[in-house]
């Protein structure tokens, strides 16, 4: 069941028996300050507190690192519960009969072979840690770990074990201790026997690296075979527990120091990880030999937005990191790509030149997305051949083109015209043509849902002095704080403004109000923001509630408001169509220049009477 189908009353009814200064308090020790509590963050690290908690609206803020939201929130970030669960946990501390069945995955109503699963692993993967560390069997395992550079430190740190060449070894274990064979089969650490009854054991003679969930539940196993036996690396089938899909290998380690750094570094393998640990590399997650997904990203992106890409780098690595650049960006990351030379991967770099020169000449050289799609299509191309020469650049002008700082813009279409010397001015002018193509495209169909899409992409100011801000920024956040607090104000904003917020993520936070007064519902801050499950947007909430509320404000203040935003819109639209003016007039078709110079005087005229 998802959050918006969960009545508004329920949330209500769990909200009211948890104060959030009792909820945060558990975690952050919070000082009085005035109206607010204040205390250092838990999300990221500080010296000089920045995080906020209002009492009388029920948030928390933090002006480092832009996290807020409620006390749901708060829960679901802290101890990476989902909204159901952090849901469940609350009426179950407050003994609350909620009255309907959320479906939870709290330990108290867990599914029970999800609950056996969770403990037959968690034996398991003791027993093969015993096997290799203790026993004959486990010895040439051992030494096999020794020659690829891993100590005792890193093998318990990462709970790597040896499963036996034994048929049954677990399987006569799992018995005498009375778990059920065929569920064990079906998570995935037994096979039945194609002739005859029972089960013998999924991995034998190999070393077997653990993977956890993000909370450090033990859910599969990576066996690395020790002999000439194929696959070289087993994992795992999909089950209950493990989705390959979603899981991240070391993400349970590597969160404290993701969270802390905003930043996480993703590996293909397993051994990548462990050696860029050992180098220092504490924000490394793999996504086990898979292409990245979608539900990777969806992970990655609640713990951090900076993203590094650490693939092999022989032709495979590099196409899969090429794969791996717009589904990140989708998902709102800014995006790095690490080129390792000599087609090595991580690991191989590692053993032959050792962990500095990894961390100063790989990690710390990665390059951003755009120079390495640059440098990614470069190979295609003969260079030293004219006609080749210009079939790069059109190829590279249309990657700057994506690009949606001008500055940044400016900087490869130099660096490109410098390199094919060419003049900067005529580069410069492709360029923008290209540009002007894409948003005739763009604008000839229905954008508005890419538009809203692009709540999560949106890097919006954080925390700036309001007057370092433009204009209609503030007025959007002013308009917002008011909207938060007072029904009446934001079905007449609906009614004058609608959609017409120029940040997307403003709009989004609008079209939420919009709905949730329009239901009827009275203000209530802290019910309307768990409604919302949207990290960002409640994020972006609680930072415009911290401005104040509506108290004293008139109608000619909303309306200034209104105004400001409109405004802004008109100027941005004469701003591009005079840019497609000039392209116009500099290729020499003025019937066109004609028609957009009449476009934009009929916008002056509604800018002037706005």
């Amino acid at each position: 069941m998802s959050n918006g189908r969960i009545p508004e009353e329920v949330i209500e009814k769990v909200l009211k028996h948890h104060d959030i200064v009792d909820v945060v308090g558990r975690y952050v020790h919070l000082s009085k300050q005035g109206h607010y509590m204040k205390g250092l963050c838990p999300f990221h690290s500080e010296k000089t507190p920045s995080f906020t908690v209002t009492p009388e609206k029920q948030i928390y803020h933090c002006y480092g690192c832009g996290a807020g939201g409620g006390a749901i929130r708060f829960l679901m970030e802290i101890e990476g519960f989902t909204f159901i669960e952090a849901i469940n946990q609350m009426a179950a501390e407050a003994n609350l009969d909620l009255g309907i069945d959320l479906g939870s995955d709290t330990p108290s109503q867990q599914n029970p072979e999800k609950t056996k699963l969770y403990e037959a692993y968690e034996f398991t993967g003791k027993l093969y840690q015993h096997i290799l560390k203790n026993t004959e069997q486990g010895k040439q395992a051992m030494e096999y770990l020794r020659s690829r550079g891993l100590n005792d430190k890193l093998i318990d740190t990462f709970g790597i074990g040896y499963a036996p060449s034994n048929w049954d070894t677990l399987a006569q274990l799992l018995e005498k201790r009375q778990y059920d064979l065929p569920l064990m089969e079906k998570g995935g650490l037994l096979s039945a026997r194609q002739e005859g009854q029972g089960y013998f054991d999924k991995f034998r003679d190999r070393i077997m690296f653990p993977i956890h969930d993000w909370k450090g539940r033990l859910i599969a196993f990576a066996g690395r075979a020790m002999g000439e036996a194929q696959p070289k690396y087993l994992n795992s089938p999909e089950s209950m527990l493990f989705h390959k899909s979603k899981s991240l290998y070391n993400m349970h380690l590597a969160r404290p120091q993701i969270r802390k750094l905003q930043q996480i570094v993703v590996f293909e393998g397993y051994m990548d990880v462990i050696k860029a640990w050992d180098a220092g590399i504490t924000n490394g997650v793999a996504t086990m030999g898979t292409a990245l997904t979608e539900e990777h990203t969806d992970v990655i992106r609640k713990q951090a937005d900076q993203v590094t890409v650490a693939y092999d780098g022989d032709s495979a690595g590099q196409n899969a990191a090429y794969k791996s650049i717009p589904i990140l960006e989708q998902a709102g990351c800014l995006v790095k790509i690490a080129m390792i030379p000599n087609a090595q991967d991580p690991d191989d770099f590692i053993t032959h030149h050792g962990s500095e020169r990894f961390v100063r000449e790989v990690i710390e050289t990665a390059v951003p997305s755009i120079k390495y799609k640059l440098l990614y299509f470069r190979k295609n191309f003969k260079l030293q051949e004219d006609g080749e020469k210009l079939r790069y650049m059109q190829q590279a002008l249309k990657i700057i083109a994506d690009i949606t700082s001008p500055i940044e813009r400016e900087h490869y279409v130099r660096e490109l015209s410098t390199e094919f010397r060419y003049s900067f001015e005529t580069t410069l002018q492709n360029l923008n043509e290209i540009r002007l193509q894409a948003e005739k495209s763009s604008s000839s169909g229905d954008n508005k849902a890419k538009a809203w899409n692009n709540v999560r992409n949106e890097r919006t100011p954080r925390e700036q002095t309001p007057s370092l801000l433009p204009a209609y920024y503030n007025a959007e956040r002013q308009l917002l704080a008011i909207m938060l607090f007072d029904a009446d104000i934001t079905l007449y904003v609906e009614r004058n403004l609608g959609d017409q917020f120029n940040v997307d993520a403003h709009n989004a936070l609008a079209a939420y109000l919009y709905a949730y007064f329009g239901q009827g519902y009275e203000p209530n801050f802290s019910s309307f923001i768990a409604m919302l499950q949207e990290e960002e947007l409640e994020g972006l909430a609680s930072s415009i509630a911290m401005m104040g509320n509506s108290h004293g404000v008139n109608g000619q203040v909303i309306d200034d408001c209104i105004s400001t935003i409109k405004k802004y819109k008109l100027q941005q639209s004469i701003k591009q169509k005079t840019e497609e003016m000039i392209v116009a007039e500099r290729s020499g078709d003025l019937k066109m220049a004609g028609q957009i110079g009449n476009e934009i005087t009929s916008l002056v005229k509604q800018l002037k009477s706005s």
